[in-house]
């Protein structure tokens, strides 16, 4: 068992003043792997103290040092890229070369890239008599999920030091290994004492202590909506900014003239991937009915060739799900779907293995858009495809839940970018198109608010302000120059 004894707080690493511990697990084994600090509210006020502390002299170094300073944090998550992989492959149950690729090279390299948009950023500029300054926004606390680790804490830890901020991270205890190597990434990189810190345990009490805390000037949290929810509650009673990265149920539109089994490739493809744990899988497929049969029939066959197995063992694409709990949800989500009529075209609830939190890939079909598997999110490899009439019904059923926080649309391009326009989500993927790391991310309704990723998850953390100077010029008349309200 790999353990980790201790939180790092001040550029130090230190005991917790809590005396509990967590245990994270192996998901295909069951077997215990992981024990960290369970921290406590104490934990937290040293850290926002120490971040407090650090703050003024961070802000005030210049972006072209801080940018140096993200480089440096890069090159040495670089060096420990192989033991991020196999923290990921072990303690999420993504399949270790995917876990590489997917889970630890991006986000590698996202260091590096906020280090460009660091030195790059116009933090002032002259409007008319005014000068608009960005200011970094304070002590920034960061709260990330576990489903895709390094991955959520470099969105939010990586822009917030680049724009000024100094930070406290309370990372998931289910997958809690990469924060760790990440600090130990950054004490080595040499960044000053305090700008980040790191203190692990349980959301209802390390988490609610950073979202009230009156020293925390922004929360930015990646999660479920009900736990979204109250940390919205929480930070409101001290008016700080809240950034919420939320849950989905994104719908994959295939239109008329797509190719349909690049569609259903596609589709289930991204569903699957991480075993259906990531916020923006598109679990839902909607199909034009006279291609709903032929579309069933191909979802069965491509679904039926992800292998299920160890995600250390080589062939292996679809791993585990992250503990028992998760796949208890999902199992009953299945055995839900079935009880309320879904026609179930491959998979099921039936465990694949006897050990491991493991569920087989998954195709449901059902015309009824209201059905539970058709509105709540699953979070794991399952598949519902709907039928539709007319454009027109499928761009409604792809509206008609919740959440906005993903989809995609197959079809000729301008055809299919025209019926994205209509699809009140954050990100829509056109005929598969890749993930952009420059491009914003984020979503509409309960899937949050505010934006990660590239120049906009940057200025998430930074604050306007306006001095007004005297004008170049003759002033304006008196009645342009009112007091507003």
């Amino acid at each position: 068992m790999k353990v980790f004894d201790k939180l790092y707080i001040d550029g130090q690493w230190v005991a917790s003043h809590g005396t509990g511990t967590i245990d994270a697990d192996h998901a295909a084994t069951e077997e215990a792997i992981t024990r960290i600090p369970e921290g406590n509210e104490a934990d937290v006020d040293a850290a926002v103290a120490a971040a407090r502390k650090a703050f003024d002299g961070w802000a005030d170094t210049p972006a072209s040092v801080r940018a140096e300073a993200l480089r440096r944090i890069s090159a040495e998550l670089a060096l420990r890229a192989d033991d991020i992989a196999m923290a990921i492959a072990t303690e999420v149950g993504m399949p270790l070369k995917l876990a590489r690729r997917v889970q630890t090279d991006g986000p590698v390299a996202n260091w590096a890239a906020y280090a460009k948009v660091t030195e790059s950023f116009e933090f002032e500029k002259r409007v008319g008599s005014s000068l608009v300054i960005r200011e970094p926004i304070g002590v920034v606390g960061c709260i990330t999920p576990w489903n895709f680790p390094l991955n959520q804490i470099t969105l939010k830890v990586a822009p917030a030091i680049g724009a000024g901020c100094t930070v406290v991270l309370k990372p998931s205890e289910i997958a809690p290994s990469v924060a760790f190597i990440l600090a130990e990434a950054i004490h080595a990189a040499g960044l000053p004492a305090g700008v980040f810190n790191l203190v692990t345990g349980y959301g209802l009490v390390v988490g609610e202590a950073l979202a009230k805390h009156p020293e925390v000037d922004m929360i930015s949290f990646t999660g479920s909506t009900r736990a979204g929810r109250r940390v919205g509650e929480v930070a409101a009673q001290t008016i700080k900014r809240v950034a919420l990265e939320l849950g989905g149920k994104s719908a994959s539109v295939v239109l008329d003239d797509a190719d349909l089994m690049a569609a259903v490739k596609g589709t289930i493809g991204n569903c699957f991937l991480n075993s259906g744990q990531a916020c923006i899988a598109q679990t839902r497929m909607l199909v034009p009915a006279a291609r709903f049969e032929e579309a069933k029939a191909m979802a069965r066959q491509v679904a039926e060739a992800f292998t299920v197995g160890d995600p250390l063992v080589e062939g292996s694409k679809l791993g585990p799900l992250v503990s028992a709990m998760q796949r208890d949800r999902v199992v009953g989500l299945i055995d839900r779907a079935v009880a309320e009529g879904a026609e179930l075209v491959t998979g099921g609830s039936e465990a694949p293995f006897a050990k491991g939190w493991f569920v087989k890939p998954t195709v449901f079909a059902t015309t009824d858009s209201k059905s539970t598997i058709a509105q709540e999110e699953v979070f794991g490899p399952v598949l519902t495809i709907l039928p539709y009439a007319d454009e027109a019904e499928a761009i409604r059923i792809a509206n008609d839940t919740p959440y906005g926080l993903g989809g995609g649309v197959w079809g000729e391009e301008e055809h299919a970018i025209k019926v994205a326009r209509r699809i009140r989500t954050g990100q829509i993927d056109i005929n598969g198109g890749p993930f952009n790391p420059r491009a914003p991310f984020g979503g509409y309704k309960q899937s949050g608010n505010g934006r990660e990723s590239g120049v906009y998850g940057f200025e998430e953390f930074l604050e306007y302000k306006s001095l007004q100077l005297k004008p170049l010029s003759r002033p304006a008349p008196p009645e342009a120059a009112a007091v507003p309200g």
